[in-house]
C-alpha cells in the first residue's frame, strides 16, 4: 500500500483551497494529523521510514521532529530504529529549541522527521536546535516530500517515502481557478 493510499484510507487527503504552514496555497493537502492518530497506520509508517533511513547506512543515536506535528513519528520511527525520540517546540523568537530536560551529548548524531516536507521551514528550525545543544545531523527524512525540485534539504540529505509534488502558490499569485475557492486555513 503506497502512502498516498494510506492518506485515502484515513480520510486525509483533500481537495479545495489551503492556506499552508509556509504561507502558500494549495489546491491539495496531505492532514497527517488524520493519519498518525491511529496506531496502526502510525506503526505502519513509522517502520517504512526507519527501513528508508537504514538502507541510507545511517545509524543515528536519537530522531527528532518538531512538535506538534513530529512528535508521533519521531517516537514511531524512533522506536522502529530502537533509539530515544525526541522534539524541538517553538521558541517564541521565531525558532525552536530542545528542553533542557532532553539531553543531547555533544556530537551525538541525529535525524530530523517531518509528516509532509513543502518548503522544510519546520524541521530545519528542528535541526538547528539539536545542533545548538551539541547534536550533528545526518538527514533529514520525510513522509511526503512535495518540494517541486528533488535533492538535498539546505545541504541536508533528504530521504523520503513518497514524492508527491502539488502546485503552491505565493498569494499574490493565486491563479483564478484556485483563488474562487472558499480558503481553508489549516
Amino acid at each position: 500500500m503506497s502512502v498516498l493510499d494510506l492518506y485515502r484510507e484515513a480520510g486525509a487527503l483533500h481537495e479545495g483551497h489551503f492556506l499552508l504552514a509556509s504561507g502558500r496555497h494549495s489546491p491539495m493537502f496531505l492532514q497527517s494529523t488524520t493519519v498518525l492518530q491511529h496506531p496502526r497506520l502510525a506503526e505502519r509508517i513509522g517502520h517504512d521510514l526507519a527501513d528508508v533511513i537504514r538502507a541510507a547506512g545511517l545509524a543515528p543515536s536519537f530522531v527528532i521532529g518538531p512538535a506538534m506535528g513530529g512528535v508521533t513519528l519521531a517516537y514511531e520511527v524512533a522506536r522502529h530504529l530502537g533509539t530515544r525520540a525526541l522534539f524541538a517546540e517553538k521558541d517564541g523568537r521565531g525558532g525552536m529549541l530542545v528542553r533542557e530536560a532532553l539531553d543531547i551529548g555533544e556530537g551525538e548524531t541525529f535525524v530530523a522527521v517531518e509528516d509532509v516536507l513543502t518548503t522544510g521551514g519546520s524541521v530545519l528550525k528542528a535541526v538547528r536546535a539539536a545542533e545548538a545543544r551539541g547534536g550533528r545531523a545526518l538527514a533529514v527524512a520525510c513522509i511526503v516530500d512535495r518540494r517541486k525540485e528533488e535533492g538535498p534539504l539546505q545541504g541536508y540529505p533528504l530521504l523520503a517515502l513518497e514524492r508527491l509534488y502539488f502546485e503552491t502558490y505565493a498569494p499574490d499569485d493565486l491563479p483564478d481557478w484556485l483563488a474562487a475557492r472558499p480558503l481553508r486555513e489549516i
